[in-house]
């Protein structure tokens, strides 16, 4: 169940003024995650082994990936929820493609696809994006940070120093693994995937933008106001992110809709 709740912001520049404060774009630059590659590191060490915390789209695709290039299923899936939210049609300004968003028609044909409409297939695309992310993780010694930055900005762009990598791939790896904690679900519950249809899960959009930055500044400021919201950005169709609360049943979404007027931001 998606609920639009509000309304879309494109402006040249776009200033969020919540209690407690101004937030400009420039505090979307880093995502909440102030150490991505220390993050991925302990990910590796700690939990690439865990189930998805739901069943998702696609779920045979990605075990199917994982498993031929050896890579943590809930790593691909945060990949996908963070590129495209498993939209098999999606396609961004940079002329990426597909749930995991490979560019056409470099990257593609780097990885051996040589028709636009093969990356419409889950399946291909999926494996694509493995394959491509192997690569990186090769290129870059195993270290998963880089890999990522390097999926997202091209691998001559990316040094082999984690310090001395763009702001915009240390924010995008950043931007990962906050779709990773989604993946995971609650830690502490022990149930099994197949028993939460990602799904199922109720969705409402608050809020669209024209800049994925401007997205991910109003997501921050909002959560700077009431942690506890689930709360998220996603690109939806070309030049335009919503910003998403998420809820798993009616008295869920009652709660978050007191905390987001609590926090200056009151649903219609």
């Amino acid at each position: 169940m998606i609920r639009t709740c509000l309304k879309t912001f494109a402006g040249a520049l776009l200033i969020l003024a919540l209690p407690g404060g101004v937030l400009t774009m420039a505090a979307a630059s880093t995502g909440a995650i102030a150490d991505p590659d220390s993050a991925w590191k302990n990910y590796l060490r700690n939990d690439a082994a865990l189930e998805p915390g739901y069943r998702f789209p696609h779920a045979s695709c990605f075990r199917a990936a994982a498993s031929a290039h050896d890579l943590p299923e809930t790593l691909l899936l945060a990949v996908a929820r963070g590129e495209s939210d498993f939209d098999t049609t999606a396609r961004s300004r940079a002329n990426a493609h597909g749930v995991m968003q490979i560019q056409w028609p470099a990257t593609a044909r780097h990885l051996g696809i040589f028709r636009l409409t093969e990356l419409y297939d889950p399946c291909t695309n999926i494996d694509a994006g493995a394959r491509y992310l192997q690569e990186m993780l090769q290129r870059f010694d195993g270290n998963l940070h880089l890999a990522l930055a390097a999926y997202n900005y091209g691998p001559e762009r990316i040094s082999a120093d984690p310090g001395d990598i763009p702001s915009g791939a240390n924010w995008y790896s950043a931007y990962i693994f906050r779709h990773l904690n989604y993946v995971l679900g609650d830690r502490s519950q022990d149930t099994r995937a197949a028993e939460h249809l990602y799904s199922e899960l109720g969705r409402s959009t608050l809020i669209s933008f024209g800049e994925p930055y401007r997205a991910a500044a109003f997501v921050e400021s909002l959560e700077a106001h009431a942690s506890t919201l689930q709360l998220d950005w996603f690109r939806r169709g070309v030049g335009r992110f919503t910003v998403e609360l998420t809820y798993r049943d009616r008295e869920h979404f009652a709660s978050s809709a007191r905390l987001l007027a609590q926090a200056g931001f009151p649903l219609d």
